[in-house]
């Protein structure tokens, strides 16, 4: 399949419902995280919606293979509606624009596309519960929280860190939705928005999935939240290290930046941009406090300070790649 700036191959794939009869489509992209893409899996395949749903497993270790054989492997010893693709190009945006292209192309009458990540489970009712919001509010995108387990249980303090906690908490219309990671996406906005749906660009700093929002809203397409809905995230103990924690707040900084370019570009949005970073770190250290106060955690006062630097550093082309070494993210 030719899916715009990339090559997509398929690997493998079976069902037990007609193409035609699908109605949803749960997407998954793996890299080197083949033991954990079982688990994902087995919470995937036991979701129980009311219409046929297929899972599109998309590969991005085009070398390795380990995720897409075992998916294979998973996959065929159950009754399942699947399908697993080759993304031969390394980055996270490819692998999701190969899933949802996929997707589309594979199963012609599907409603929407769910996201879920290989270093998730998904809850009981994670499925159910983003279509019935999706239903109830009309909303074109749904997002659910991604709720941490930390692999060192010493550090669980740390959920209470920004970079952890969930956008919202109760269920219903929201402004806008920042991460992909737990989502259900209308067919109706695929069709709408251009391929590739999220930009290459971002590939290894993330901030795909908020742009691509961002341009959604746009084209005036809604969000909501369903707060009973949700997946949960385990995060290995180097994702508590204060380093890794202060890299990620300088990273949502820069991202913010470049967002905040793109909507105003030219040399009035730049100056405009450029003075709210200075203003941020200006008050970040009052904000500091108060977020310190609220949540009892030291180090979650510097975050509107590395926030604040992200967006500065993002001023002079200096950017920190997360995903570029994913042994060390």
């Amino acid at each position: 399949m030719t899916v715009p700036g990339q090559e997509v191959s398929v690997f493998y794939q079976t069902g037990t419902d007609a193409t035609d009869s699908i109605e949803y489509v749960v997407t998954l992209p793996t890299f080197r995280r083949p033991e954990h893409l079982l688990e994902t899996l087995k919470t995937v395949v036991s979701q129980r919606p009311a219409a046929p749903f297929a899972v599109v497993v998309m590969e991005n270790d085009a070398d390795g293979m380990a995720g897409a054989e075992a998916a294979k492997q998973f996959l065929s010893a159950h009754r399942v509606n699947a399908l697993v693709v080759i993304a031969h190009q390394r980055g996270n945006c490819h692998a999701y624009n190969a899933g949802w292209a996929m997707a589309l192309a594979t199963y012609p009458n599907l409603h929407g596309i769910a996201v879920i990540d290989d270093d998730e489970i998904a809850g009981p009712e994670w499925l159910n519960g983003l279509i019935s919001v999706q239903m109830e509010t009309r909303a074109s995108i749904v997002g659910g929280p991604q709720l941490p387990v930390f692999e060192d249980s010493a550090r669980v303090i740390v959920k209470k860190h920004p970079v952890f906690m969930p956008h919202y908490e109760t269920s219903g219309p929201v402004p806008i939705l920042y991460s992909s990671g737990n989502v259900l996406i209308t067919r109706s906005v695929l069709q709408a928005m251009p391929q590739p749906f999220l930009d290459p660009s971002f590939n290894f700093i993330g901030g795909g999935d908020s742009d691509f929002y961002r341009r959604c809203r746009k084209q005036h397409f809604t969000f909501a939240w369903a707060a009973e809905a949700w997946v949960a995230e385990s995060i290995p103990s180097r994702r508590t290290e204060p380093s890794w924690i202060r890299d990620r707040s300088l990273r949502n900084g820069a991202i913010s930046t470049i967002l905040e370019h793109r909507a105003n570009p030219g040399l009035g949005g730049r100056l405009k941009t450029f003075a709210k970073s200075l203003a941020l770190l200006a008050i970040s250290p009052w904000r500091g406090v108060d977020l310190w106060r609220r949540t009892g955690l030291p180090s979650a006062g510097l975050y509107h300070f590395h926030v604040a630097i992200g967006r500065l550093m993002m001023e002079f082309g200096i950017v920190n790649e997360q995903y570029r070494n994913p042994e060390k993210n």
